[in-house]
């Protein structure tokens, strides 16, 4: 199922100042874009070709297919940032949300199920996109939702309400990881659907009951 990508945009509850942050109208070079991601957000990076982001210490990411990631961004659910790597979108949440996520997903009855949605904790890393939103080069890392210069990620981060979190004022990780899990599941059953239509009636194999 083809699909476009769409230009980025804001989280529905961020402020009309929340555009994609960057230092220019070029793609920075991997020293500047490192630089940039360690002076104005704080995050520590890694390598310069390509830069990445260390997670497990500012936040973590999950990830899910981006045919999913799309129809979850058009719901009216409260997200951090986030961004698309290939054929990936990655929703940063609070740290420790990558170990939570197995138990949230059998808590909310999704366990059983192969979801297609994974999360990078700590001692990981996710390729760091460009400080500017847009479309940039096929399959390169780029925000759709950015962060915010001089915030961090912080209280912006969804996180488990009354487990460490910032407050009421934190999207909530349940909530995502319903949504996100519910897209998933979306996907996977269309592409079954699809598969189906595509072989003929003699490949099929039989039931029996």
């Amino acid at each position: 199922m083809a699909f476009i990508v769409p230009p980025p945009r804001s989280s529905p509850d961020a402020g009309p100042g929340r555009a994609g942050p960057g230092p220019g109208p070029e793609a920075p070079g991997p020293a500047a874009l490192a630089r940039w991601y360690e002076q104005r957000l704080g995050w520590a990076t890694e390598g310069r070709a390509p830069v990445r982001l260390l997670t497990g210490i500012r936040f973590d990411v999950l990830e899910l297919p981006a045919e999913a990631g799309h129809a979850l961004l058009r719901r009216p659910v409260r997200t951090g940032p986030v961004l698309l790597s290939g054929g990936r979108v990655g929703l940063l949440v609070a740290a420790g949300g990558a170990d939570e996520l197995p138990g949230l997903l059998d808590w909310l009855e999704w366990g059983p199920i192969a979801l297609d949605l994974t999360a990078v904790g700590a001692g990981g890393r996710i390729t760091a996109p460009s400080p500017r939103g847009g479309a940039g080069s096929p399959g390169a890392a780029v925000w759709l939702r950015p962060p915010e210069p001089g915030h961090g990620p912080g209280p912006a981060l969804p996180a488990l309400a009354g487990f460490g979190s910032s407050g009421g004022d934190a999207p909530d990780l349940v909530r995502l990881v319903d949504a996100a899990a519910t897209e998933c599941h979306r996907v996977r059953l269309s592409r079954a659907r699809a598969g189906l239509r595509k072989g003929s009636p003699a490949d099929q194999p039989l039931a029996f009951s």
